[in-house]
This record gives structure tokens, C-alpha cells and sequence, in this order.
């Protein structure tokens, strides 16, 4: 059986937000990071976050693990599988923000802002919209390869959240599916 790791972004999704509804979906084959820091990300406290939610699905000894990332939570995702190299793990990475981008939340994530893309050894995908106000398109096509991962333009539905109106985002499940090699 496939396990999830939800990682939201700042403040973490609503209720509304397709991260919210899939886990719900889920049920116990999820569990969301829990940082201290939901409002002021500290890059340790996210990674940490990310690492307990692993063991808690079952780490390596879970069939797989599918990490669902939005956002900042896309690169606390990247960090942490780049340090600790999971071997059953795939990546779901949706709007990841341009930690160089004018719109970036520097003052809110100062840790967050000096990380590069780097490869990660794993299956997965990157998810962009083409009018993401926190990252360029070609921008994010460009992390999708450092990490070594397939890109998806998602067309235009901005930061690909809740205000985006996309539900339960049935395409960005089918997607996901795809990211996971069919395990999902």
C-alpha cells in the first residue's frame, strides 16, 4: 500500500484546498507535516517535520511513499529526500515559489531562501501553472530538471491553490498517479 506525506505550504492548506480534500480521501495512508513554524518556516523545524511524517506512514518500510508538496513545502520536500535519500519515495511538487523571485516571503522564510534545486534521485513530478506570481514557468521547468523530475504546465490557474477554484483537482490527481509510477 502507497502512504502520503502532505506537506503544505505557509499557514499551511485549508480546508478547501485539494492537499485538504486528497488527505481526507487518504485517510490514515496520510499524515501531514507538522512544523512548529507554520507561519515563520524555519527550514529545520519543516525538514524535521518532513522526516516525522515519513516514519509515521512507515518509512522504509512502507511499499512506497509519495511525498504531496505545495509551495514552500515543495522545497522542504527537496531538502529533506536530497539529504536522506529514501529509496522508496516519489515526489509530487506543486508551485514550488522562486526563492530568488521578487514575490518570494524572505522575511517570513529567510532559511528557505538560499536553496538551490539539486538532484534528488527519485521519481516524480513538478506541477507549474503559467501565471504563478510566486515562480516564472521557465523558472520552474529549470528546478524540475536540476532535481532531476518530469515538469507539467498546468495552464493558467495561478498559484495552483484553493483561490485557484480547482476543487479536488481531479488532473492534478491523475498526475500524481503519473509521478508515482502508478502506485498512487
Amino acid at each position: 500500500m502507497v502512504a502520503y506525506v502532505v506537506v503544505p505550504g505557509i499557514d499551511g492548506s485549508g480546508e478547501e484546498h485539494w492537499q485538504s480534500l486528497w488527505e481526507r480521501e487518504w485517510g490514515p495512508a496520510a499524515v501531514r507535516i507538522a512544523p512548529d513554524s507554520w507561519s515563520a518556516p524555519d527550514l529545520a523545524d519543516w525538514t524535521g517535520a518532513v522526516g516525522r511524517a515519513y516514519a509515521a506512514v512507515g518509512g522504509g518500510a512502507a511499499e512506497g511513499v509519495v511525498f504531496v508538496a505545495h509551495s514552500l513545502g515543495c522545497w522542504a520536500v527537496a531538502h529533506w529526500v536530497e539529504r536522506e535519500r529514501p529509496g522508496n519515495a516519489a515526489v509530487f511538487l506543486v508551485a514550488p515559489p522562486d526563492p530568488r523571485g521578487a514575490d518570494f516571503p524572505r522575511e517570513a522564510a529567510p532559511g528557505f531562501a538560499g536553496l538551490r534545486a539539486r538532484t534528488l534521485g527519485c521519481p516524480g513530478l513538478v506541477v507549474a501553472s503559467a501565471d504563478d506570481a510566486y515562480c516564472d514557468a521557465g523558472v520552474c521547468a529549470g528546478f524540475a530538471s536540476a532535481w532531476g523530475l518530469r515538469w507539467h504546465d498546468a495552464g493558467r490557474h495561478g498559484h495552483l491553490n484553493a483561490a485557484s477554484g480547482l476543487g479536488s483537482w481531479p488532473e492534478g490527481l491523475r498526475l500524481l498517479r503519473t509521478a508515482a509510477g502508478g502506485a498512487a
